[in-house]
């Protein structure tokens, strides 16, 4: 089968994310078993025009504000009647393939945006933001789709589209289980706030969150890794330096994969406050390295997180209840272990393969 990928962007982009992790695995997957297999995304500065990765090609048009017009119409000159199946990723702004691509077509969503524009925009641009998707969304309905967790499926459905539509696959992590949980944590308990440092992911309630909880826990420490750049990454390193428990918070900035799975194995608890997700992978890579997770209440970690199983969802998103969140694991040294052995078994079903097998499935190749 021939498959034309819409996508904002690919595994190449320096702000690619799990999403970009998510669509490199399904595409290699689907190269070995016999498929080809074209993405159209963004270009971005020092990118070739086009070339191939892990059997797959990738064609870049161009940029973050011109993409949707220039993939129109590279496909009309170039790719129209080329592809069996078009999947359409829509991240944030879709693409509108239904009103010019003839070829059967599937949407994926990662998640919606919804109230993540208040965060990443001032509140005008949020404002239109939030109200223009509400309106394209109910122009995409009643398609198929695919999606990554029940709390997107719930999201969709809400704007026109067919429960009976909507299929999820698994999850998947490119990071392999730890083989036991004989780790060497850090000798002081610490906390992890791992990912970029934007609005929406607020590690600056994790800050607040660690200044409550290191009143009950004095040896307690916070480590912070993540993109550094942008107005709010300035933001926290203020913070940080301002606090009065800055010499127990470290700030490391953008990390290598090796130091990431370093940190998740030696802390011992992620933290995650974000205002949306689609997943959450974050948690479940963490807990693959036998760590588990404090996390807000909040579409997608509601999904990576089996409350009171594999992890702790908080009542309340708020520093408070997740301070007392931290400290109530942290000082209960059976239940920790048991969330710990719990998420970390659970990690080991949340696989690439299976994410795989369920794609195959939806899109009719199995």
């Amino acid at each position: 089968m021939n498959l034309l990928w819409f996508s904002w962007k690919d595994i190449k982009n320096p702000y690619a994310g799990g999403a970009e992790v998510v669509n490199e695995e399904l595409a290699r997957r689907l190269v070995q078993d016999g498929h080809e297999v074209i993405f159209l995304v963004r270009g971005f500065a020092g990118a070739e025009k086009e070339e191939m990765v892990d059997g797959f090609k990738v064609i870049r048009v161009g940029n973050y504000r011109t993409v949707y017009f220039e993939a129109y119409k590279y496909y009309k000159k170039n790719l129209k009647g080329w592809a069996d199946l078009v999947i359409e990723e829509v991240n944030t702004i879709p693409f509108f393939c239904n009103l010019y691509v003839h070829e059967k077509s599937i949407l994926f969503f990662h998640q919606l945006c919804r109230e993540i524009w208040f965060y990443e925009m001032n509140i005008i641009k949020g404002l239109i933001g939030y109200i223009a998707e509400t309106f394209y969304l109910f122009l995409l309905g009643n398609r198929d789709v695919i999606t990554v967790s029940e709390s997107t499926k719930k999201d969709l459905s809400k704007f026109g589209f067919r429960r009976d539509k909507i299929k999820i696959i698994s999850e998947g992590t490119h990071i392999n289980p730890v083989k036991d949980l004989n780790i060497e944590k850090f000798e002081k308990l610490t906390i992890l706030s791992l990912g970029a440092l934007r609005s929406m992911k607020r590690a600056d309630q994790i800050i607040a969150a660690f200044e409550i909880a290191k009143k009950k826990i004095s040896d307690l420490q916070l480590i912070i890794a993540g993109d550094t750049t942008g107005k709010f990454a300035k933001k926290i390193i203020e913070i940080i330096e301002t606090s009065k428990y800055r010499d127990s918070i470290q700030c490391l900035g953008k990390i290598s994969r090796e130091k990431k799975i370093e940190l998740m194995q030696k802390s011992h608890l992620i933290a995650v406050t974000s205002a949306k997700e689609g997943w959450g992978l974050v948690v479940t890579e963490a807990n693959s390295q036998g760590t588990p997770a404090v996390v807000y209440d909040v579409d997608g970690l509601r999904d990576s997180v089996r409350n009171g199983e594999t992890g702790i969802i908080c009542e309340k998103n708020n520093p408070e209840n997740l301070s007392q969140k931290i400290v109530k694991i942290l000082e209960d040294k059976v239940e920790y272990e048991r969330l710990g052995q719990n998420a970390w078994n659970w990690s080991k079903e949340i696989t690439f393969e299976k994410s795989y097998e369920d794609f195959k499935k939806i899109l009719g190749l199995s």
